[in-house]
């Protein structure tokens, strides 16, 4: 599950790699998260997958944010990546990172590509564009960063795992209950789209727990009654067709939402800022709970956390997931002032 470039030899499927860095057990990692609206880069260091521990937020170096949209490709992103945050491949002490860890918000085939439903392009270990030209002589194909091994997941299956880590005790409680030791846990975000992933415990003693990446965000979303199905009337309107998740519980669901109870057409972030102070850009908080403009907000609020709500317990009660359930994702938009 991993890609070496630049000369080097890409291990195959069930290699072993040497994750240990230069300094004992602690190693540098480059970390991404490829979404549907933005590309997250950060440089690690740590000794956790040394030891076993999760790292610790002052182990970042470096990291960066990029509109996915605004690259052409995914070796374009690592390009754009580079030229803005150049520490993140090439840290000025000279220590690069000795792995990459890729999570893309889409299904991955085989540990080297994936072809993203809400982005333009696909990201293959395996594209040219990534290693040395083909034909001695050619110049290089672009200013392309060295790339350390490279492995590729479901940006949910990297939630997933990032749901054991000790930080994740102090999350708030949303629904209280007694989670049933050993059993599998549930995560369940709101993005670009709607993710979900299963976590089952270890199948035997000093085994990991293993991520079931899911990609139920394009399941048939369910609606109850005459408004709601209104509501699925207006999506496929607007949309061309049928109503999944993806469409529903997500920034482009809130958008459809707020243009459905307001007749107003925002973005996603414009409308999470009328819902909350300070939240996105370039936009002012709406009225108050009385006034014609604050009722159409409540109601947008008060859906998009019903149809949230609905997917996290349909997803629970397929799953069986007595561990609990996390709730992830970029849109999960906080109470509002008033």
């Amino acid at each position: 599950m991993a890609a070496a470039r630049q000369g080097g030899t890409a291990p195959k499927r069930g290699a072993r790699m040497n994750l240990h860095g230069r300094n004992g057990g602690s190693m540098r990692v480059l970390a991404a998260d490829i979404g549907g609206t933005n590309s997250r880069f950060a440089l690690y260091e740590t000794d956790g997958l040394a030891r076993g521990h999760a790292p610790r937020p002052h182990d970042r170096l470096c990291a960066v944010r990029l509109p996915t949209a605004g690259a052409a490709s995914f070796p374009d992103l690592l390009r754009q990546a580079a030229a803005v945050a150049p520490g993140l491949f090439a840290p000025a002490d000279g220590m690069p990172p000795a792995l990459a860890v890729f999570a893309v918000a889409g299904p991955v085939r085989g540990g080297r590509r994936c072809a993203p439903p809400n982005i333009a392009w696909a990201v293959d270990l395996d594209d040219p564009a990534l290693g040395p030209p083909a034909a001695p002589g050619q110049p290089p194909l672009s200013a392309l960063p060295p790339l350390p091994p490279v492995l590729l997941i479901n940006d949910f299956v990297a939630q997933a795992y990032a749901c054991l880590r000790p930080g994740m005790l102090d999350v708030l409680d949303v629904l209280d209950g007694m989670a049933v030791p050993d059993a599998a846990m549930a995560v369940v975000g709101a993005g670009t789209g709607l993710g979900k992933c299963l976590l089952l415990p270890p199948c035997q003693p000093g085994a990991p727990p293993r991520a079931l990446p899911s990609e139920g965000g394009h399941a048939l979303f369910p609606f109850i009654d005459e408004r709601e199905m209104a509501f699925a009337a207006f999506i496929r309107a607007h949309a061309g067709r049928q109503v999944i998740g993806d469409l529903v519980v997500s920034g482009p669901g809130l958008r459809l939402l707020h243009a459905f109870h307001t007749g107003q057409w925002l973005e996603p972030a414009e409308v999470t800022a009328r819902l909350v102070p300070g939240r996105g850009p370039g936009s002012e908080p709406g009225g108050g709970p009385d006034d014609e403009e604050g009722k159409g907000l409540g109601q947008v609020l008060s859906w998009f956390a019903r149809f949230y709500g609905r997917a996290c317990r349909d997803y629970v009660l397929e799953t069986l997931a007595l561990g609990g359930l996390f709730i992830a994702g970029g849109w999960p938009p906080p109470c509002p002032r008033w």
